[in-house]
């Protein structure tokens, strides 16, 4: 992450100051381009903040809810239901573990397009995945694999730009859910593939002897011996039989076809019921639901707190690279290349920025979408908002996660995902190609 963080600032900057020495000063309207970086990166910087501190009722709330969850077992039920997948994918978390859960409750989430609440489960996943980082600082396999899953999240009902595609007068704007689904399939799949494979050649460091040593003379000191391994709740050691984890994966792939069809219909319906049904399973529970709810909801405001200055520090890389005309002078190298692929010139800027930075994306889209030349229901209008839907930002991502547990070491996970986004862009592609004439 240093060396990515230094490459964004160090050619933004020089991009900047190429022109600047080229610059011509007759155009009284016209803004110096060193002045427009250093606007741009005030600018990224309070964004940044006001960015963190707006998702602190949002991430009250889910994690409020998360707590009513987890007291009353719902996060052991799950667990249990797909532990023979879960713990393929992560041999080294013990299937009765918080954190199996937690990632089952993100994936969810993002398999429903709820980026909002996915975030908050993703973070408390991160938090339990680090209580059994022996190297803390550095990512584990399962935090690298989770956080590649994450990126390229299988996505059934991409509500947010359904609305969208709807508000500019589309006639069908739900017709991206079966090539974001097929999308964001491909690039799940590349995603494990990816994490799995590139696991073996970052391994990480061996624990220092003296510090491992002074860690576990805190832990004595600070801990009673059974404060350090809590006794798991009953039956949560055993799966449920195979035949019930099929039928619920049947269940679920039987919600396909319905949310292509009813997807608008059923979209304003998920967060009201998946808050009613949270709390009425712990109801049902016998758990005091408004006391655990808010000690849940405390856990929004420290972990806000905490990923401010990761957040600053990547979303002020990312300004400065678009503020320099770096990334113009990107787009204007490669689009030649990509238009004969099926990706045109004008969406060129669309697949780079969806990595870097969700507003610049989803500002991109707008902009095509909203232009009459192509529009929502043109071939560029289903290509972006497909790769809006199937395609993650990697580097939020890695800064609110990995920020969250204070990761600084974060080994393959970049690679992993930025493997994912590029598999999800070309599946993309792909589909689009295939579906909407232009392959």
């Amino acid at each position: 992450m240093n060396l990515v963080f230094f490459a964004l600032v160090a050619v933004a900057f020089a991009v900047a100051a190429v022109r600047q020495l080229l610059w011509d000063a007759g155009g009284l309207d016209e803004v110096a381009p060193m002045a427009l970086l250093t606007d741009e990166m005030i600018a990224a910087a309070r964004a940044s903040v006001e960015l963190a501190i707006g998702l602190v009722g949002v991430m009250a709330l889910f994690l409020g809810l998360m707590k009513v969850a987890e007291q009353g077992g719902l996060l052991v039920i799950i667990a249990k239901t797909v532990r023979p997948l879960m713990t393929r994918l992560f041999p080294d978390v013990p299937p009765n573990h918080p954190a199996m859960g937690a990632m089952i409750l993100n994936i969810s989430a993002n398999v429903l397009g709820l980026g909002n609440a996915a975030t908050p489960f993703g973070i408390r996943a991160m938090q339990e995945l680090d209580k059994l980082n022996p190297h803390k600082g550095t990512a584990t396999n399962a935090m690298a694999l989770f956080l590649a899953i994450n990126t390229s999240s299988v996505t059934i009902l991409p509500t947010g730009v359904i609305a969208l595609r709807a508000s500019l007068g589309s006639t069908e704007p739900a017709a991206i859910v079966p090539t974001t689904l097929v999308a964001t399939l491909c690039s799940t799949i590349v995603a494990i593939v990816a994490a799995k494979s590139l696991q073996r050649f970052f391994a990480a460091p061996p624990p220092d002897a003296e510090t491992e040593e002074r860690e576990m003379d805190a832990d004595e000191v600070t801990a009673p011996p059974a404060a350090k391994t809590p006794e798991a709740p009953a039956g949560s050691d055993e799966a449920y039989p195979l035949h019930v984890s099929l039928l619920v994966l049947l269940g679920v792939t039987a919600l396909v076809p319905l949310t292509i069809l009813y997807g608008r219909e059923i979209s304003p319906w998920i967060v009201p019921a998946l808050m009613v049904g949270l709390l009425g399973f712990g109801m049902a529970k016998r758990v005091r639901v408004y006391e655990c709810f808010v000690e849940g909801a405390k856990d929004g405001f420290q972990v806000a707190l905490k990923i401010i200055p990761y957040l600053v520090a990547i979303l002020v890389a990312v300004a400065m690279f678009r503020a320099s005309g770096a990334l113009d002078a990107l787009v204007a190298a490669i689009g030649s290349f990509t238009d004969p692929l099926g990706l045109p010139a004008e969406a060129v800027p669309m697949a780079l920025l969806r990595p870097l930075s969700g507003s610049g994306a989803y500002g991109v889209m707008t902009s095509i979408m909203q232009d009459p030349a192509t529009g929502p229901d043109t071939y560029v209008g289903f290509l972006v908002s497909t790769l809006q839907g199937s395609t993650e930002t990697t580097f939020y991502v890695l800064a609110v996660y990995f920020g969250a547990v204070q990761i600084r070491r974060i080994r393959h996970a970049l690679a992993a995902g930025i493997s994912a986004d590029i598999a999800g862009v070309i599946a993309a592609v792909t589909i689009v190609g295939l579906l909407f004439g232009a392959l």
